[in-house]
Parts: structure tokens; C-alpha cells; sequence
């Protein structure tokens, strides 16, 4: 009995402990305040349409009003003949965008970081930061332009094999284009937390290994490396979760009649489905089929980079 009230104490006291904090920080929370409001709003109240992949939803009936099919519009999607090729099209792109596009960052602010000029250095970054301020549709119009039978790539190509290559139709380039251009796009930017990360490297720890005669390399490998080894965890976890979230806009934008057979995707299947098509209730299956893959390979990636990590992962 008494050690039940010395329970219920502690908890009492942990609680004041708390609420004082938040009397004593209330402008911290009332900045985070919008931040939370925004996501509750667009992230979980929509959440309440996924009904829509359990029903034969008609919109004049309602999400309520359509009745209650269960899991049949995931085993027809399962079942359907090209489930195979698209589910297969979302993963290699994703999967070969994230083993080329990951550690490229990373070498970007490895390299910058041995820039002592700071004027060369800031120049570099603003070159490297520009593409990623570039929208998917000009993305897209430039590599039509530049990949086209006449454009300036394959002006090259016919000097050494005397005829053109059909980058934006032949299916078999489809990824090569669009995980290089992703990689051009987004490297630079994506390279700041890592530039910011080495930041925090205590200079004398490179001018005392230089002392002892540790070469460039060396001195990457035993400080730089294990100073961003954190963030990359944090980072690789994030980019493997959402290894099948990969943007609809340009795949779309990318997309031709003779490249559909490595281009179509889920984000783009859903789209022709659900809003061309109007089949509502199948194309909300879809997208949470997607979802839920994306949830077990976060879960377990997180699993992996915690064993490997000491214990250090997204949770």
C-alpha cells in the first residue's frame, strides 16, 4: 500500500514537473501550434477517405451510404494482369533513385567541405542549390528539349554512332533519365544538412591529424564521416520509407505512349484510374496498398539501421 502511494506520488510530481515546463515555455508551444493544427488537418482528417477502399463507394450514396465490399478492390488490384509490372516499375525506380542518389549528397558536402575559399565555396552552393528551385515542369521540357532526335545530346551521339537515340520513348531509358535528372536536381540541396553537420567539426581535430601524418582520405574516414554518420542513419531511414511514395508530376509529365511499359507507376496508375477513369473506391485501394508498404519498410529499415547502429535509429 505504501509503495502504491509512493507511485502515485512520483506520477503527481512528474505531471506538476511538466505543466510547469509548459507554463514556463508556452510561446514554443504556441509556435508549434500551427504546424500541428496544419498537419491534423491535411494529414489525419483525410485519413477518413480511406474508407472509400473498403466500399463500393458511388458519390451519391456517400462514404456511408456505398456499401461494404471489404478487401475486394485490393485482391482485384493484386490480381489484375499488369499488378506485376507496375508494382515492379515503382520499386526499381525508387530503389535504383535511392542507392545512386543517396550517397551523392553526402560526396557533395565532403568536397565542399575542403574548400577553404569561401567565396569559391558560397559560388559552388548556389550553383549546386539552383535546380533544385527549378519546377518538375521545366525539368521535364528541358530534358524533352535536350533528349529530343534533333537537340543538343543526341547531336553529340550521331557525330560517334551516326544515328540518334530515342531517350524520352524507348522504355528502356525511361529510369536512366529520370533517377539522373532527379540525382541533378536534388543533390545540392539535399547536401545542406550535411554541409551544416561538418560545420560542427572541431578544426583542430584535422590540423592535429594532419600533424601526425593522416592523409586526406584518412581524415574523412575517422572524423567526417563518423560526425555525419547520424544524420545519414536518420536520413537513409526517412529516404527507405518512403521508397514507393516516388512523385507522381514527372513520371507523369515523362510519360509517353511508347515508354508506358517502364513508366507507368502507381502515383500515375492511380491517377488514371481514379480521376480519368472515375473508379474511386479501387483507385483509393491502390493508394493505400502503396501506403501501407511504405509503413512496413520504414518499420523495418529502422529495424535494420538500429542494429547496425548501436541502437541509434528514427525511434
Amino acid at each position: 500500500m505504501e509503495h502504491t502511494s509512493t507511485i502515485a506520488k512520483s506520477a503527481k510530481k512528474e505531471r506538476q514537473t511538466v505543466l510547469q515546463y509548459v507554463r514556463q515555455n508556452y510561446l514554443l508551444y504556441l509556435f508549434l501550434l500551427p504546424a500541428v493544427l496544419l498537419t491534423l488537418i491535411f494529414k489525419y482528417v483525410p485519413m477518413y477517405g480511406a474508407l472509400i477502399a473498403f466500399k463500393d463507394f458511388s458519390p451519391m450514396k456517400g462514404i456511408w451510404g456505398s456499401d461494404w465490399v471489404g478487401f475486394e478492390h485490393f485482391q482485384s488490384f493484386l490480381t489484375s494482369p499488369n499488378f506485376y509490372d507496375i508494382f515492379m516499375n515503382t520499386l526499381k525506380l525508387s530503389f535504383y533513385g535511392l542507392v545512386l542518389g543517396f550517397p551523392i549528397p553526402i560526396l557533395l558536402a565532403l568536397m565542399l567541405n575542403q574548400i577553404r575559399r569561401q567565396r569559391v565555396k558560397k559560388n559552388l552552393q548556389l550553383v549546386l542549390y539552383a535546380p533544385n528551385f527549378i519546377s518538375v515542369v521545366v525539368i521535364t521540357g528541358m530534358l524533352f528539349i535536350f533528349l529530343s532526335p534533333n537537340g543538343m545530346v543526341n547531336t553529340l551521339i550521331t557525330l560517334i554512332m551516326d544515328k540518334p537515340v530515342s531517350f524520352m520513348t524507348e522504355p528502356e531509358y525511361f529510369r536512366s533519365v529520370y533517377i539522373l535528372s532527379g540525382i541533378w536536381q536534388a543533390a545540392g540541396w539535399s547536401s545542406i544538412i550535411y554541409v551544416a553537420a561538418l560545420a560542427n567539426v572541431d578544426p583542430q581535430l584535422h590540423d592535429a591529424a594532419t600533424i601526425d601524418g593522416a592523409s586526406l582520405l584518412q581524415r574523412i574516414w575517422h572524423i567526417d564521416l563518423p560526425t555525419l554518420k547520424p544524420v545519414m542513419a536518420v536520413l537513409f531511414i526517412l529516404a527507405a520509407g518512403g521508397i514507393m511514395a516516388i512523385g507522381f508530376e514527372k513520371a507523369y509529365l515523362m510519360q509517353t505512349d511508347m515508354n508506358i511499359p517502364s513508366s507507368e507507376i502507381l502515383p500515375t496508375y492511380v491517377y488514371k484510374v481514379g480521376l480519368q477513369a472515375g473508379d474511386y473506391a479501387y483507385s483509393t485501394a491502390i493508394g493505400l496498398f502503396n501506403s501501407v508498404i511504405n509503413l512496413i519498410l520504414l518499420v523495418f529499415v529502422n529495424f535494420v539501421v538500429k542494429r547496425l547502429n548501436e541502437g541509434e535509429g528514427l525511434y
